[in-house]
């Protein structure tokens, strides 16, 4: 089945790349039968991969069974997944049957499948290799066959570092990983999910749908979404009850929208200069080109020094010069800027002999030198490995192997 059929048949809305690439990858494994871990952010959709693989399986006339592995307590996971014997705990009145046994011939789908305990993370992974389990407070050995299919938001590398998830199970699980895009990679297809719930909306309570102006439309399609089409979808349904004029505006609209996720917007709308929108990357990036005018003022005051035999500027060149120099760089902690090699410190007062014994290599902040420190934090900080390190940086892995290379950073 082409793409365009999954997408009607499963509701699925966008022709984003990495959202078709993920559709056509789920249907091709599909008519196997090896495991499949799907890969996203809260509110990507995950729920829908899973559907489309038991659908297009020579198992789709079998049971399928949904479970949210986080939903459910970790002293009855076992008793759940498993099944158990009367009289296993307290409260076990009869013997129940568990979802793998439930599901034998079928789908079973492990949503938040990083939630599971280890312990049940043992028991899973006999599963998967060999179809064998043991109800809880049995000692005999079942057989199951089921197809497993699996997902979460959680990061794996970072959980099987901190020894949270166990590596033998995580490879076992992703045999075909499917990756769902969050929806701020998808700015094309923001506008078309929300006419699709305003429409949804509209007919199941038999309202007039919403409409954007243009601004509104540019705003939607700018904020980054940190819910996904979750969010995207609540937003657009509070609109839809509360408010009585059915054309949105950019204001109407901002009304919907935490103010601690606005930095994509326009200047002109979430006042982009405001430090309080900054993250500390970008303000630490303002200050550091802040700081290369104000040099290159200094430089040129500086050299005009140099040729003049003195000092000859007034008050406003004097306290140019008393700010770049200035030895406290950070705010309230008295301490330079971290990673930022710190500047002479200037009295006020320059001779001849101060000018022509400070060397102008050691004050100019090298820009080329922060961002290497930077990147070198960056990876440090995330174990060398570059896809984080990059996220962090807000740089794309390709850029960041290029400045790996230009930078020499082993």
């Amino acid at each position: 089945m082409d793409v365009g059929s999954l997408k009607r048949r499963f509701g699925v809305v966008g022709t984003a790349p990495a959202l078709e690439r993920a559709l056509n990858v789920t249907a091709q494994v599909a008519a196997t039968d090896i495991s499949v871990l799907v890969l996203g952010e809260s509110g990507t959709g995950k729920e829908v991969m899973p559907r489309i693989v038991h659908q297009f399986s020579a198992r789709k006339h079998g049971p399928y069974v949904a479970v949210n592995c986080g939903a459910i307590p970790e002293g009855t996971i076992d008793s759940e997944l498993f099944g158990h014997e009367k009289g296993a705990f307290t409260g076990a009145t009869e013997t129940r049957k568990g979802y793998f046994e439930e599901a034998n011939g079928g789908t079973i789908f492990l949503d938040e499948v990083a939630e599971l305990p280890l312990t049940t993370q043992v028991r899973l992974l006999r599963v998967l290799e060999t179809g064998e389990f043991m109800k809880v407070g049995s000692s005999k050995v079942q057989k199951t066959d089921v197809r497993v299919v699996a997902a979460t938001n959680v990061d794996f590398d970072e959980a099987i570092d901190r020894g949270r998830f166990r590596e033998d199970l995580y490879y076992r699980l992703s045999q075909v990983p499917v990756h769902l895009p969050p929806l701020r990679q998808r700015a094309g297809d923001i506008h078309l999910l929300f006419r699709k719930f305003t429409t949804d909306f509209s007919e199941q309570y038999r309202m007039p749908p919403l409409s954007l102006d243009e601004e509104a439309v540019e705003i939607l399609g700018n904020y980054p979404w940190p819910g996904n089409i979750r969010q995207l979808k609540n937003v657009t349904e509070q609109m839809s009850i509360l408010e009585t004029v059915r054309r949105i505006d950019a204001d109407t609209l901002l009304g919907y929208l935490p103010e601690t996720h606005r930095s994509r917007l326009p200047s002109a709308v979430d006042a982009d200069n405001d430090p309080s929108n900054m993250n500390e990357r970008e303000i630490l990036y303002k200050v550091l080109f802040d700081m290369k005018g104000d040099l290159n003022d200094l430089k040129q005051l500086v050299l005009s020094m140099i040729k003049n035999g003195g000092l000859k500027g007034g008050q406003e060149e004097t306290e140019l010069v008393q700010r770049v120099f200035k030895q406290d760089m950070a705010q309230d902690s008295g301490a330079p800027m971290a990673g930022l090699p710190a500047l002479p410190e200037y009295t006020g007062h320059a001779s001849d002999d101060d000018v022509h014994h400070v060397p102008m290599e050691d004050a100019i902040l090298s820009l080329q030198d922060s961002e290497r420190e930077l990147i070198r934090r960056a990876l440090e900080k995330h174990r060398n490995k570059r896809k984080h390190a990059a996220e962090e940086l807000g740089i794309s892995e390709r850029t960041l192997y290029r400045k790996i290379k230009e930078y020499d950073l082993k």
